[in-house]
């Protein structure tokens, strides 16, 4: 919606700024710059991943060390992760209009969001041994970590290659239906 948004905007303002016949138009790199940065986060992928966590609790002193204590959260952990680019960093040197060519320095993606669906998210096993009190943070520390494990995983899958390359093709979509020439490089 935000590109649909962006991309009207962007006509219109083409259209204010345009002028009639062959003559060579101008427009203000400015205001076009302060609208691709409305758009600010620019979400472009989105994986989901489960993860399987287990939490152990070791035990609290040397006695109970002795005994049978298997203290423990398994979770599996159903997590989202979503990428883009933050175009809310563009600054004014990072897009350059000449004639019908416009040249975008994109910022790197990043993540942008990565949390649990809770829905989906099951605690399978929680024991508690019979000389244990209750430890009521190894469920959150298992759900910690299991976010953690899950956003490590998405970088290392290539989330933030993905959403680079979806972000240049999006952008150089965007521009080339209002009649642009799209060079899109690195930041």
């Amino acid at each position: 919606m935000a590109a649909i948004f962006g991309f009207g905007v962007l006509c219109g303002i083409l259209f204010l700024h345009g002028s009639v016949g062959p003559a060579k138009q101008t427009y203000n790199t400015a205001v076009i710059l302060q609208q691709v940065q409305s758009l600010s986060q620019l979400v472009t992928v989105k994986y989901v991943m489960e993860k399987v966590s287990i939490q152990d609790d070791p035990p609290q002193n040397p006695v109970r060390a002795l005994f049978w204590d298997q203290t423990r959260v398994i979770l599996v952990a159903h997590g989202i992760v979503k990428a883009g680019v933050d175009l809310g960093k563009l600054e004014p040197g990072d897009l350059k209009i000449s004639g019908k060519r416009i040249r975008i320095a994109l910022p790197p993606a990043q993540i942008t969001d990565c949390y649990l669906d809770e829905m989906e998210t099951k605690v399978i096993e929680h024991n508690t041994s019979l000389l244990r009190d209750f430890n009521k943070d190894l469920e959150q520390v298992a759900r910690k970590n299991a976010l953690d494990d899950i956003r490590r995983s998405a970088r290392k899958t290539g989330i933030l290659k993905d959403a680079d390359e979806r972000a240049r093709a999006q952008l150089a979509a965007l521009f080339r239906q209002s009649g642009f020439e799209v060079d899109i490089v690195s930041k």
